[in-house]
């Protein structure tokens, strides 16, 4: 049996899905899940992460924590977490280049997020050295300060999709049409989590919910408010979401997302003003969302790829030159990617980050 079937057979029996309960069952089936079983990143697999791309977005995302901590007092012990860490690249290059930090290493505690059992295996080798510790969700988290990073972790959360229908609104659903996976659309009804939309949309509009984001922010901030830390959080989207963002990935190319469910990355692009309102729910304040590009600039990439391509000539030298214009250029990663900074409403915010 593949994923397909298994779909086909629950729709069979329970009616057409939501694209959330799919787009869980297609990431995270324990038998055919996308990221049950396989790593997904680099040239091999179906995408790259910016951590993948060059060493220079690690470090610098360490030394801007390491920032946080220093101006918070250099509170002992505290967590060092990060959600869907990936291999764990960036973790291990934020921890080479916090390791001339005082106290830093002494007083962390690393504890990293991981649904995938491959994911888990890979970054347990790459930290080896440091003993991270693997949490299943973000309410397990220590009741102690927090430096968290999130590098597209909430594009895949699951999403519901729902088209305006005058002052309601039709859910997107996926069924069967002829034997196939096909998308439908529920009967209109009110929904209340989405009255304040009916200001911004018109007939036909479609905007989509993520309902898992705001209890994992509310676990980030409210540990942020109480005990004080930061958390950086970047991925593509915008402030407000507006019309279809759900995309699928397959070697690095665009898919269609219901052929050859499991097979492709699902993701969807952030509505950063809902991370934004539960971390405020939460007593935590954030940060103005501010462009990938622009952020690491601030933080003095420039400078960093300079002293990395003084030794270097040749392809390595070109290698760096790209890895820089694709990180902070507006037509590479630089304006669709956006960074969003939380951080308690006493301390100053984020290096790089304006309130």
């Amino acid at each position: 049996m593949s994923l397909a079937d298994h779909l086909a057979a629950r729709i069979q029996a329970d009616g057409p899905m939501s694209v959330a309960a799919y787009m869980g069952e297609c990431l995270l089936h324990p038998q055919y899940g996308y990221y049950t079983t396989r790593d997904p990143l680099g040239a091999k697999g179906d995408f790259t992460t910016a951590p993948e791309i060059s060493q220079m977005y690690g470090e610098l995302i360490g030394l801007a924590l390491a920032q946080c901590w220093l101006d918070q007092g250099a509170p002992a012990p505290f967590t060092l977490a990060e959600l869907g860490p990936g291999r764990g690249t960036l973790m291990a290059d934020l921890l080479r280049a916090t390791r001339g930090v005082p106290g830093f290493h002494a007083a962390m505690q690393i504890k990293l997020i991981e649904a995938s059992p491959k994911l888990r295996s890979t970054q347990a080798r790459t930290l080896e050295a440091y003993a991270p510790e693997w949490l299943n969700s973000a309410d397990a988290l220590p009741d102690q300060p927090l430096l968290l990073v999130a590098n597209e972790f909430f594009d895949a959360l699951p999403i519901r999709q729902f088209i305006r229908s005058g002052g309601s609104w039709s859910e997107r659903r996926i069924g069967l049409t002829d034997g196939r996976l096909a998308f439908g659309l529920s009967p209109a009804a009110p929904q209340p989590a989405l009255d304040h939309r009916l200001q911004d949309t018109q007939e036909g509009d479609l905007v989509e919910i993520c309902d898992a984001a705001a209890p994992v922010t509310q676990a980030i901030a409210s540990r942020i408010a109480a005990h004080g830390g930061a958390a950086l959080i970047v991925d593509y989207g915008d402030w407000r979401a507006l019309g279809d963002t759900l995309q699928a990935l397959r070697a690095h190319k665009p898919a269609d997302p219901l052929l050859a469910p499991g097979e492709a990355d699902l993701t969807a692009h952030v509505d950063f003003e809902a991370l934004a309102i539960a971390a405020k729910t939460a007593g935590c304040a954030y940060t103005r969302l501010t462009p990938q590009g622009v952020f690491l600039e601030r933080l003095g990439i420039t400078d960093r790829a300079r002293a990395l391509a003084a030794p270097l000539q040749g392809e390595p030298l070109d290698s760096l030159i790209a890895a820089h214009r694709r990180l902070t250029h507006p037509d590479e990663m630089g304006n669709l990617f956006k960074v969003l900074g939380l951080y308690p409403s006493t301390a100053a915010p984020l290096p790089g980050l304006n309130p």
